[in-house]
């Protein structure tokens, strides 16, 4: 690498979690250049916001980006709309720059999951990354944890947010999100059997982001699990330190002679874990509050610059 090159990024989607990361990747980032947000309302305020700090915008959808001088330049697009509408962008875009490379932030999933503590090194290379959810980032990484010391027979996780912090595209992504969790639990956490609530929680003032996860596993050693937990923990907290654990790890054996039946799995017994998380967001564009989005522009930009610091060393 040369000197301070970066790598020119796009982001498309100009709501919440789209303004957002920009505005990480403008203070924060050392290998991506802000270039483009792209949105669909031309009185939207993340464009509104781009203009103002120098960046190009279009309102015209990745249309309008590929019609932009600099989108011969741009490396790495961003998607923050919705699952549906990742599908056709990245469809599009790749039809354009086969080589470009998304991040994906909806729960379209069109390329493997990515939770940077447990397996980007295994995915620097895919043209596709999928950051699963906001409660897959909190979440995964605790069940990887537990994975890690024993088998995991079954995981739920339950992802507690403020309304006022899920906009249109959050809520029009509701079934996804549960279905994609779920699947992420099992795929990268590695529970035999994974399962995702998310509540919305109307409260005023609002809550700051809470997650509760629950791990079924055999029985280990439980000073090693909380160790891995709390390692864990640690390594999230490197790009979203507003990450911790709300209080000590939770214990509870399941006797053989008393095991627990997992529908469609059958009947356990073991060890298990309950892990009780808090996520305050870094208050970039939204509220503290808002640690649901500050985990999923969190983990997105640590993928990209990961990726970014890759393609230029190599």
């Amino acid at each position: 690498m040369v000197g301070f090159q970066k790598l020119k990024v796009a982001i498309v989607g100009s709501g919440n979690i789209g303004t957002d990361l920009m505005i990480k990747i403008l203070r924060n980032s050392k290998y991506l250049e802000m270039a483009v947000m792209v949105g669909i309302d031309p009185a939207s305020d993340g464009l509104a916001r781009a203009a103002r700090m120098g960046v190009a915008v279009t309102h015209e959808g990745v249309e309008g980006l590929t019609r932009l001088e600099v989108f011969k330049d741009i490396d790495f697009v961003f998607d923050a709309t919705s699952a549906a509408a990742h599908v056709n962008n990245d469809a599009f875009l790749r039809s354009i720059k086969p080589g470009i490379r998304l991040i994906d932030l909806t729960p379209a999933a069109i390329g493997p999951y990515c939770v940077p503590v447990v397996n980007l090194e295994q995915n620097l290379d895919r043209l596709n990354v999928n950051m699963v959810t906001c409660g897959g980032q909190a979440t995964i990484p605790m069940v990887a944890a537990v994975s890690r010391v024993a088998k995991v027979h079954y995981a739920e996780i339950v992802a507690s947010i403020a309304s006022k912090s899920a906009g249109p595209g959050t809520r029009a992504n509701i079934d996804e999100f549960t279905e994609t969790t779920s699947k992420a639990v099992e795929v990268i956490g590695g529970a035999a059997k994974g399962k995702a609530i998310i509540v919305m929680n109307p409260a005023e003032p609002p809550l700051m982001m809470r997650d509760t996860v629950f791990v079924l596993s055999k029985a280990a050693d439980q000073a090693q699990v909380e160790a891995s937990i709390v390692e864990m923990a640690a390594a999230v907290q490197a790009y979203v330190p507003g990450y911790r654990l709300k209080q000590k790890v939770q214990f509870d054996l399941v006797p053989e002679n008393s095991p627990v039946n997992i529908p469609g799995l059958g009947r356990f017994s073991g060890l298990k874990t309950s892990i009780y998380l808090e996520v305050e967001g870094a208050a970039h564009y939204l509220p503290a509050y808002a640690g649901n989005l500050d985990i999923m522009t969190s983990a997105a930009l640590a993928t990209a610059e990961r990726m970014a610091q890759s393609m230029l060393n190599a």
